[in-house]
């Protein structure tokens, strides 16, 4: 799901058709900076890239004239919408019906031209270049790039009844969806909890790569990724002490980031959004919860031997 990082600007990652019409689509991380009037994607998240990691595509958000859904149009391409920019059209899918559904309304809300409404306080003469009167016809225009060559057309009349409308595109709201985040592959073994990709950091280098992590009712373990049979490590649920957002994560400058607490280690695992990282982090507490059974978490056997030990003394006093 589209989600505000720490720079207030929407993210996550969409499938995009990079050459047209070919009909590939390739897993992207896109970012929708209305300051920088930008929609640009990289090949993952740039906190998780080297340093000065160069981005694979970008758009101007004055030259997408509209977002729309386009299952119609790509049948086979499922949860496809299209951005239609000059000549081009980008197609790109989304992780579920109410990830296209969001993505969509942000993007339209990102490249709408609005028009302010008339202050009672300030001259019609002023604001008449700018912006009309609601009840006629406006005469405002947009500047598309079309073969390098820019053409000034008027906004259509949809536009003209908007005049009192204001809508901020710098005030985008966080996405409050609660629907889980698309997994890339359904695990098939009924004995794992949960699985998909995350990003981990190395233990000697302190690298970010991107694992598959997968959580069976003993342990969680990650691959390299989800064609690998042999994990890289397998960690023990009876060895993780707990699981939660990472208290570090302000630090670290990273999004959506918890850690796994164990005898030895402390893993620091980043999810692709705050619902995916919310979901790992009520997965894994759920199984050691299951595991050990109820009142048998590590937290509830430290308060249980202090509250034995409080007794010990009454009972010597």
């Amino acid at each position: 799901m589209p989600y505000v990082d720490r720079q207030n600007r929407i993210c996550g990652f969409l499938d995009i058709e990079e050459n047209e019409n070919s009909g590939k689509f390739l897993r992207r991380y896109f970012i929708l900076d209305t300051r920088e009037d930008s929609f640009v994607w990289y090949m993952d998240n740039p906190q998780n890239l080297p340093s000065g990691s160069s981005r694979v595509g970008a758009i101007k958000l004055t030259y997408i004239s509209k977002v729309s859904d386009a299952t119609k149009l790509r049948p086979k391409a499922e949860f496809c919408f299209v951005m239609n920019a000059g000549m081009r059209k980008y197609f790109l899918q989304a992780n579920d019906q109410q990830d296209l559904v969001e993505w969509v309304n942000v993007l339209n809300k990102a490249i709408k031209i609005t028009v302010p409404k008339q202050s009672d306080s300030q001259p019609a003469s002023d604001n008449l270049s700018r912006q009309g009167d609601c009840g006629k016809k406006q005469v405002s225009y947009r500047t598309d790039i079309v073969g390098g060559v820019p053409i000034i057309t008027p906004t259509q009349k949809e536009e003209v009844n908007e005049c009192g409308e204001s809508v901020d595109r710098n005030n985008l709201k966080r996405s409050q969806s609660h629907l889980p985040y698309f997994a890339p592959k359904p695990p098939a073994d009924s004995a794992v909890i949960k699985a998909g990709y995350c990003v981990k950091q190395g233990a000697v280098m302190k690298n970010w790569k991107r694992r598959y992590f997968q959580l069976d009712e003993n342990t969680i373990g990650y691959f390299k990724s989800e064609l690998e049979k042999e994990p890289l490590r397998v960690i023990p649920l009876k060895e993780v002490h707990k699981v939660q957002e990472c208290k570090q994560s302000d630090i670290m400058m990273r999004d959506n980031l918890f850690e796994i607490v164990t005898t030895s280690r402390t893993f620091y695992v980043q999810a692709d959004s705050p619902e995916e990282m919310h979901s790992w982090i009520k997965a894994v507490s759920g199984a050691i919860v299951a595991q050990r059974g109820p009142g048998r978490s590590s937290s509830s056997s430290v308060g249980f031997l202090l509250l034995g030990e409080k007794f010990h003394r009454t009972y010597i006093l």
